[in-house]
């Protein structure tokens, strides 16, 4: 049998106690990583609202910031469709909690109800508030008109406008702004759409297309997308 030095032993039980002390500083570390990389951002995604121009005016403003926009016709229901859309987008997200849209649909409609004279961010504010929510997406359509044709022969091409914020319910400052404004031109109207002109599969889309293309760009710069 290996007969062990009396030094070789003083020796591995320095070691050991060498483990005992740093093991609870790695499992603090450790325990430290794990609740930064489980801090989650409570969303609510508001119903979006379609904002039809006054009169006969090709304009209309931001709600929220007064920001001027083209507009024109808007099919009905079209902003379920828009927001529907980019919520599908916010569920790729790590770390983000979406409340469910039912809920902060109701919430949204009562306090709005109760608050008609209300700045429209005060409105925003007190919603967040009551969903506990940390951001709030709130979402306006200003134009949604459907293709005229078919896939290879339009007589009219398809046309989307809308605008998207991430309000901060702690101090309703707009802390992420996308803005979308398209109608598709052929290849012989505008050289320069080639690359969009393509990812539509080189036809004319339908709105509903167009507007799925108008997010997956401005879902570019959204905070917290793996570039």
């Amino acid at each position: 049998m290996q007969k062990f030095s009396p030094f070789r032993k003083i020796g591995y039980a320095i070691l050991l106690l060498g483990f005992l002390v740093a093991a609870p500083c790695a499992l603090q570390a450790q325990d430290e990583k794990k609740t930064v990389d489980q801090t989650v951002t409570r969303m609510a995604v508001i119903p979006f609202q379609a904002v039809m121009p006054e009169d006969e005016s090709s304009t209309v403003q931001c709600p929220i910031c007064g920001n001027v926009n083209s507009s024109g016709s808007i099919v009905k229901g079209s902003e379920k469709i828009v927001e529907e859309i980019f919520t599908d987008k916010l569920r790729d997200l790590k770390n983000v909690e979406i409340i469910p849209q039912e809920r902060a649909a109701g919430v949204y409609r009562r306090v709005s109800a109760d608050s008609l004279k209300k700045p429209l961010l005060q409105i925003m504010k007190n919603v967040g508030g009551e969903l506990q929510a940390d951001v709030l997406v709130v979402g306006f359509v200003y134009l949604y008109r459907e293709r005229v044709g078919y896939d290879y022969s339009a007589e009219r091409p398809a046309s989307v406008a809308f605008e998207i914020h991430l309000v901060s319910v702690k101090d309703g400052k707009t802390l992420w702004r996308g803005i979308y404004d398209k109608t598709q031109k052929s290849l012989m109207e505008d050289v320069f759409q080639v690359s969009s002109f393509f990812k539509g599969g080189a036809k004319w889309v339908t709105v509903r297309q167009l507007t799925k293309l108008g997010v997956d760009k401005v879902f570019t710069t959204f905070p917290g997308v793996e570039k």
